[in-house]
């Protein structure tokens, strides 16, 4: 009886067990389950948030088509203005300013005397130089005299002069007039020296600058000296401007122009297109051209700034907003997107610079999509959100 006990206990012992066996296997297999799951779970997120961030980095922008302007086209461009003739009066002898008779913003005529120098070591060589000379003048006399009076002593055959003396003689006469004359040429360049001491203006015009002052020492042929007048004649002005070479074709002698100088904005100063250097700076792009206008009342300034309007033919210009241009390494270029919203940045050449537009020559067509303000960081294959207009 017992062991049938026994027997009956240990067949419900091994029940227990493998019951216990079976519910653990079903806990484990459902922890690995959970575990997978929220692996899963947390990947997915992961994802999302992954592609969330991407979405919140790429930048969004306003996208523009570029515009077709059609018709008269100005251009307007900085000129500088310069005077029509301009001369740098320096001393040509060496001395002291003795007296200074006109000064900056004075009105000249041709010859009109500027400023007298003081040079007494100059007095005293061309006095020098006439005693010289009326030395040299009279031995000359004499020595002429003696050949004459030798030739005619020859010429009676008497015999009281060789011909060996007479040309002696006749020689003798001709070195004094060489020396007669090289000492009347010294007399006549230092009298031309003394002519210099008197600074007078070459052409009518202005007195642009002064720097000669009472008792300055000058000296000629200084490279270092500052001119001690400059004179410039403004009733005709020249301006020059830098065109781009896109423009250079129409740039035509004769072609009128409008000026507008600063603090006269109310006004327009007509020029002319006189010539241009018919040659395209290599550096710059740009063709130099000359106009010159008329300045009778002296309102045209020599140095001063000016901006020049040119009317040109009829034209078709592309244009884009000014905040689309983008400077990098100096080159202007502007970022376009394609249909995938990838960013292209695009080298262009500007014509003109309206200030809120800006006229592309080369580099885009009206069919490329510009962003209207490219940030700063943007590249070449960046991908971008384009705002939706509300």
């Amino acid at each position: 009886m017992y062991n049938h006990h026994h027997e009956n206990d240990s067949v419900d012992v091994a029940l227990f067990q493998k019951k216990l066996l079976k519910i653990g296997i079903v806990v484990c297999v459902a922890g690995f389950i959970l575990a997978g799951w929220g692996i899963m779970q947390r990947s997915n997120a992961n994802i999302a948030l992954g592609k969330e961030a991407a979405t919140m980095a790429m930048p969004t922008v306003a996208v523009v088509a570029p515009g077709l302007a059609e018709g008269p086209a100005t251009l307007v461009l900085p000129g500088n203005l310069e005077p029509l003739n301009s001369a740098a009066i320096y001393a040509q002898t060496n001395g002291y300013i003795k007296e200074w008779l006109v000064d900056i913003g004075d009105g000249v005529e041709k010859g009109q005397l500027l400023a007298i120098l003081d040079a007494p070591e100059l007095l005293h060589q061309l006095a020098q130089a006439k005693a010289d000379y009326a030395t040299a003048l009279a031995e000359q006399q004499n020595a002429q005299s003696m050949a004459e009076r030798s030739n005619s002593l020859m010429a009676r055959n008497s015999g009281a002069i060789s011909r060996e003396e007479v040309e002696q003689r006749v020689n003798d006469a001709e070195a004094k007039t060489a020396a007669t004359r090289a000492a009347s040429a010294n007399v006549q360049r230092l009298e031309a020296l003394q002519g210099f001491t008197q600074l007078t203006a070459p052409f009518a015009g202005v007195v642009t600058s002064r720097s000669a002052q009472l008792g300055d020492l000058v000296v000629a042929g200084n490279a270092a000296t500052r001119p001690l007048f400059t004179v410039s004649d403004t009733q005709r002005m020249r301006v020059y401007v830098r065109v781009p070479q896109s423009y250079a074709a129409q740039m035509q002698v004769g072609q009128l122009a409008h000026l507008i100088v600063p603090g006269y904005a109310e006004r327009t100063f007509t020029a002319q297109v006189s010539r241009s250097a018919r040659a395209v700076d290599r550096e710059s792009g740009s063709l130099l051209v000359e106009l010159q206008a008329e300045n009778p009342q002296g309102i045209l300034l020599p140095g001063a700034y000016a901006q020049v309007s040119f009317t040109l033919s009829t034209a078709q210009s592309i244009k884009v907003p000014g905040s689309a241009i983008l400077y990098r390494d100096e080159t202007p270029s502007v970022a376009t997107i394609d249909s995938n919203n990838l960013v292209t940045l695009k080298p262009v050449q500007i014509g003109r610079d309206e200030g809120n537009r800006v006229e592309i020559v080369a580099g885009i067509t009206v069919d490329d999509r510009v962003i209207v303000t490219p940030p700063d960081a943007i590249r070449n294959g960046d991908e971008v959100i384009i705002a939706t207009s509300h």
